[in-house]
């Protein structure tokens, strides 16, 4: 392990995130918010900043990392992002427990939106932006920003910490150059982010938040672009226009998708994109599942509270499902109280989630795709044992490993669900009553298994709100402080996709070789 070339590494990152920094502390001081605001952004700045020049003091020994140490590594840096991050929301007092600042930033960076703030409209704007821009920061990875800076001669560096934080079961570069690919894909995550502010601001200011429009704009983009659901005034989007509701569904489906694919648009190779197997099947299950939702919201076959016209159903249908399929986690209406055939739909789309390469969590589409065709092999080979397997993923023929991979994966994917569920059956909050007021009304509901199995699948797939107790309209800030360190590296574990945490956590990982 080579300690000295973690630590350079590390001091960029922190010196980054002082940087990144700046720019909450403006908006403290565009917003006039006081002493207290601005040393909550400047104090982290100052000990980011010389904690990171004095890591870069060391000469390392050697210039590569090795596999082990890139994955660790990326791990590492969330980890430190977090607990720095977490900082000022502790000294402005809006979010006063170090362990709830924790675990609000952790739920930012890995773009997650699970809350504990029960009071949106007590926090300040500087700290609004700071959890908001952290979906931003995390949507496209840490680490990716970070390439740009490593060496040419350091490709294969570059390519295990690319692997370690770019979601999905096959990572490569677009083009021949790391540099080149990390400059291209953040240059087409930047444009799409300019975009959607552009039209959102197209569109009338909430009534009531006339001042806020651009900030509302800028926040809200920043959620979609790095499919977080972090909300920024009560009830999430609802208060948002219908044209706005639109747009950012639209964009939640575009940030869902792989970026490499826009880089192919870009190049003018429609066919190939179109030709993309994940490509059509991620839009062919958004379809069947605002479809599904949207009959099951229209023919109303259960008794629920709301009365939606048809164009509300198919908007809230279409929302919903691409927020929570793009584990987004934005919200225009309880869906907590809707027929079992829409809630069973979310949370089917909560276990897929969207593409690989993309900025959104879940297990991935690519996966579900390789699953399903691996069981059809393993079917064939036990009719016929001398079936010779000639499944195709994306125009490559798929190979026994990366189908056991993928096998690993949800199999590990699921041990984890079922483990981080049993600790929290241990918390006290179980079998409390919460009372919850939104568009639906005002009612009750037991925190009981429903509410812990969805906390943890919305947090291992990086959703946001849940069901039942931890719903739209709810916080987690009912939980234990020991619950809300599960639920914070189980955001973790499922942002970097398992193994770099727990090759973090190996005490082989740190022996020196």
């Amino acid at each position: 392990m080579s300690y000295k070339k973690l630590g350079k590494i590390l001091g960029k990152i922190m010196i980054l995130e002082s940087i990144l920094m700046l720019a909450p502390l403006a908006v403290a001081f565009i917003y006039k918010e006081g002493i207290k605001n601005i040393l909550a952004f400047t104090i982290p700045i100052l000990a980011l900043a010389l904690l990171g020049f004095l890591l870069q003091l060391p000469k390392p020994e050697r210039n590569t990392l090795y596999q082990k140490e890139g994955f660790a590594l990326t791990a590492l840096v969330w980890v430190v992002m977090t607990l720095f991050g977490a900082v000022p929301f502790v000294i402005s007092g809006d979010i006063p427990n170090y362990i709830d600042a924790c675990f609000e930033m952790m739920s930012g960076f890995t773009t997650t939106g699970s809350s504990i703030i029960t009071d949106i409209t007590a926090i300040s704007h500087s700290s609004l932006f700071w959890r908001s821009f952290s979906h931003w920061i995390g949507g496209m990875g840490i680490l990716v920003f970070v390439l740009i800076f490593i060496p040419e001669s350091n490709e294969g560096s570059s390519m295990h910490l690319l692997r370690a934080e770019s979601p999905g079961p096959q990572v490569g570069k677009i083009v021949s150059k790391m540099k080149v690919t990390t400059r291209i894909l953040y240059l087409i995550y930047l444009g799409m982010t300019v975009l959607e502010v552009i039209i959102l601001m197209l569109d009338k200011p909430i009534s009531g938040y006339e001042s806020e429009k651009f900030f509302f704009s800028l926040l809200a983009t920043f959620g979609c672009a790095g499919t977080g659901g972090f909300g920024f005034i009560p009830g999430s989007m609802e208060l948002f226009h219908p044209f706005s509701q639109y747009v950012m569904a639209i964009f939640l489906i575009l940030f869902g998708c792989n970026f490499s694919l826009y880089y192919l648009l870009l190049i003018g190779k429609l066919r190939q994109v179109l030709k993309s197997e994940e490509f059509r099947s991620y839009f062919l299950i958004i379809g069947a599942a605002v479809a599904f939702v949207f009959i099951s919201l229209v023919g109303r076959f259960e008794a629920f509270p709301q009365e939606y016209t048809t164009e509300e159903a198919f908007r809230h249908s279409l929302f919903q499902v691409a927020s929570l399929m793009t584990t987004a986690g934005y919200t225009t209406t309880d869906y907590h109280v809707w027929p079992m055939l829409a809630t069973t739909t979310l949370i089917v789309v909560m276990f897929i989630g969207a593409m690989a390469g993309s900025t959104a969590g879940g297990i991935k589409v690519s996966r579900i795709v390789i699953a399903v065709k691996g069981v059809c092999i393993n079917v064939r080979k036990l009719i016929n044992p001398h079936y010779i397997p000639k499944a195709k993923f994306e125009g490559k023929t798929l190979e026994e490993r990366t189908i056991n991979d993928v096998f690993a994966f949800i199999t590990l994917y699921f041990f984890l669900l079922v483990a981080a569920i049993f600790l929290l059956s241990f918390d006290s909050v179980n079998a409390q009553v919460v009372t919850i007021a939104s568009d639906a009304g005002t009612y009750t509901v037991k925190h009981g298994f429903f509410s812990n199995f969805s906390a943890v699948l919305t947090c291992i797939s990086n959703v946001g709100p849940a069901f039942e107790a931890v719903g739209p309209y709810a916080s987690f800030a009912g939980y234990s402080p020991f619950s809300k360190i599960v639920l914070t590296l189980t955001m973790l574990l499922g942002r970097l996709e398992i193994l770099p945490v727990f090759i973090l956590f190996s005490p082989k990982t740190w022996k020196k070789i």
